[in-house]
């Protein structure tokens, strides 16, 4: 989305040099999806600035592992007394985004275990901030497999399926022998230290036997989410 013509009446600028950063303001035009922010390592001021900055000129602006400290003193500035943080996925937004044409159905966010869940929301906060439809589907781990059975219409009915899981990471395995819908997986650093902090979900969700399970990084929650929202946007083209 392209912001105001420059003071001198040409195109605007395709972005805003901040010093500290370089705010990209064509990546909507480009992607369909504008830049999205990372909160650690900036400081609550520099990410106020860049929040402020794409909030002007496109109306909308999302940033991910946001603390609450940095939540807070976005909140308290008057160009973005709007934010909307949400704690437990440590995502914050400001406006809303209002996808042209509507993204359809929706996306099973199926989280293994409730130590998953901190993954799990962050997918789900993502998806909902960029106008996608999601269902939470949470402990439903191989270790009880009729908590999964138990769920399977309501996975089915989404158009695409993220799967979150710590451990050994079978839990996408799984789901992928069980439905006909994109399954992204997404592996957490929970589980004791064989695991390796998360290292042996992600092989074993790498050497899935499951076809067409695509794997994002280790505790990747917006990574996966991103992801299905350019599945489930390709119907609305």
């Amino acid at each position: 989305m392209n912001g105001p013509p420059s003071p001198n009446g040409g195109p605007p600028p395709a972005e805003t040099d901040l010093a500290f950063a370089r705010v990209d303001l064509e990546r909507a035009r480009r992607t369909g999806i504008g830049e999205v922010v990372y909160g650690p390592g900036k400081t609550p001021a520099q990410l106020a600035a860049i929040l402020t900055e794409l909030h002007a000129r496109e109306g909308f602006a999302l940033a991910t592992r946001v603390s609450p400290e940095q939540a807070a003193f976005v909140s308290d500035q008057p160009a973005t007394a709007d934010a909307f943080y949400v704690a437990a996925a440590r995502v914050l937004t400001l406006g809303r985004r209002a996808p042209d044409p509507p993204l359809p159905g929706t996306v099973a966010v199926v989280a293994a275990g409730t130590s998953d869940l901190p993954v799990a929301e962050e997918a789900r906060a993502v998806l909902e901030a960029l106008g996608q439809g999601a269902a939470l589907i949470a402990d439903v781990g191989v270790a009880g497999l009729h908590r999964l059975t138990a769920r399977l219409e309501e996975i089915r009915a989404a158009r695409v399926v993220i799967v979150v899981a710590g451990m050994e990471g079978a839990l996408p395995s799984v789901v992928a022998g069980l439905v006909e819908r994109p399954v992204i997986a997404a592996p957490t650093s929970v589980g004791y230290g064989a695991s390796f902090e998360g290292l042996a979900a992600l092989l074993g969700m790498l050497n899935s036997c499951g076809s067409g399970v695509t794997v994002v990084n280790i505790d990747n929650g917006f990574g996966a989410a991103f992801a299905a929202v350019q599945i489930n946007r390709l119907s609305t083209t």
